[in-house]
């Protein structure tokens, strides 16, 4: 096998791992705006307008937390947990009592 040929099959090597991996993430990708679009849809069902657009506003400050809170919300409707659809003033007192459950942290110099 001439240098050439050698060449050639690592390049057809790297070209074949990289077409599979943009494959996978490609699948991933679409796995999880699968996964969002259902999430979104249980969400239409559990909350009113008024507190989805609270929950939206919040998402765009504090995404992980928010991320967290709609799982949440959604495990506690699928058990009975909470009223359907919750109200904007429900979720507020969620979130008004998960801040609380916050630590304070107070720094003093000396």
């Amino acid at each position: 096998m001439s240098a050439d040929e050698e060449l050639e099959a690592i390049r057809r090597k790297k070209l074949s791992a990289y077409q599979q991996r943009a494959s996978e993430e490609q699948k991933q990708a679409q796995a999880e705006k699968e996964v969002d679009a259902q999430k979104e849809a249980l969400l239409r069902q559990i909350l009113s307008p008024e507190a989805r657009q609270r929950l939206t506003n919040l998402k765009m400050v504090k995404r992980d937390f928010t991320e967290q809170l709609e799982l949440q919300l959604i495990q506690l409707a699928q058990t009975g947990r909470v009223p359907i659809p919750m109200s904007d003033a429900q979720l507020k007192q969620i979130l008004i009592q998960l801040q609380s459950r916050k630590r304070e942290t107070k720094i003093t110099r000396i």
